[in-house]
């Protein structure tokens, strides 16, 4: 019975069938009929005009995206404990050309504006220090929290007073926007670009950057060739993309994954490290604890020495969290 991320989930079926479809010559890269239509797809999704690239992981869908906004000698401000930081091997360096990492603090690994002013305020306006160029979040945060529209706005709005470009690493986006009850929009609203996770939610290798300024779709194509990541036969991802596009798919599987996650976190109570606002329940487990769980046949990863992370997916079995649910009200 298996908690240790979404990542390990199955492909849809439908996704399967998009790619199977898609199986049949046309033009290499990305100048097939299904790429060219991410644009008009996403555009419906978000309510605005936006240029879609695909990228087959999230930490290039991340570096591809800050790469567009950022200069090497410039910087990103970013929670401390955001993926680009802990979870991407150095990646954004790599991609930015050794551009800065700029740490801030803020409960539940999200930011305010105040927290990003923090970092920001401090820096001198001249050549001898690293210029703030960007701000990156992760909608929802890497401790599961949804940023509300409202903080959102505030986000967006202190970027544009700033002059800093905005990114927003969705990862787990559906989850937020499934929590949220929202528009997709409304969730990352004030961002330039999105990367809009699909694998997590049941696609295979393919993820979306989403620009909402779109000139930077021109800089990022770029980059993208010369990082290696235009696939020639292209249409498989754009196939993966539309598929979860198509009928809401996308808010389905995250309805699902959240509501599996809610039943965990119902049996939880007082061991709930923090709210679970997606999919992702943290929870105060002793290492005996977490050893009488797997032996009962659960998986799931460690959290430091006295805490676990549990992750639920667009197929949890729902008799598998019932059963998780079960055993940690049992504890």
């Amino acid at each position: 019975m298996q908690f240790l991320s979404d990542n390990a989930a199955s492909v849809h079926p439908a996704l399967w069938r998009a790619m199977q479809a898609a199986d049949a010559p046309d033009a290499p890269y990305d100048g097939d009929a299904l790429s060219q239509r991410l644009d008009a797809a996403f555009g419906e999704v978000f309510g605005r005009d936006c240029a879609v690239l695909w990228a087959a992981t999230g930490t290039s869908a991340n570096c591809l995206t800050l790469a567009s906004m950022v200069q090497p000698h410039g910087g990103v401000v970013c929670h401390r404990e955001a993926h680009i930081e802990v979870d991407e091997g150095g990646a954004p360096g790599f991609y930015l050309h050794g551009a800065k990492l700029m740490l801030a603090e803020g409960e539940g690994a999200k930011l305010t504006p105040a927290a990003i002013a923090g970092v920001i305020d401090p820096i001198r306006n001249d050549v001898h220090q690293v210029q703030p160029h960007a701000v990156s979040i992760t909608q929802a945060s890497e401790y599961g929290r949804a940023y509300q529209p409202a903080e959102m706005a505030a986000i967006g709005a202190y970027c544009t007073e700033r002059g800093l470009r905005l990114h927003v690493d969705g990862a787990r986006f559906g989850n937020a926007v499934a929590f949220l009850g929202c528009t997709p929009w409304e969730a990352c609203q004030g961002a330039a670009a999105l990367s809009f996770g699909m694998i997590k939610n049941g696609g295979m290798s393919a993820e979306a950057l989403v620009f909402f300024d779109t000139g930077l779709a021109d800089v990022a194509r770029y980059r993208r060739k010369r990082a290696g990541h235009l696939q020639s036969k292209g249409r498989y991802l754009a196939a993966q993309l539309l598929a979860m596009l198509q009928d809401d798919l996308w808010l389905a599987n995250a309805r699902h994954a959240n509501a599996a996650a809610q039943e965990l976190a119902s049996a939880a109570h007082d061991r709930l490290l923090h709210p679970v606002e997606a999919n992702e329940v943290f929870l105060r487990l002793t290492g005996p604890e977490r050893e009488a769980l797997r032996a009962q046949g659960f998986s799931f990863y460690d959290w430091g020495d006295d805490a676990a992370r549990m992750v639920t997916a667009w197929n949890s079995p729902m008799e598998h969290v019932t059963a998780l649910a079960r055993a940690i009200a049992a504890l």
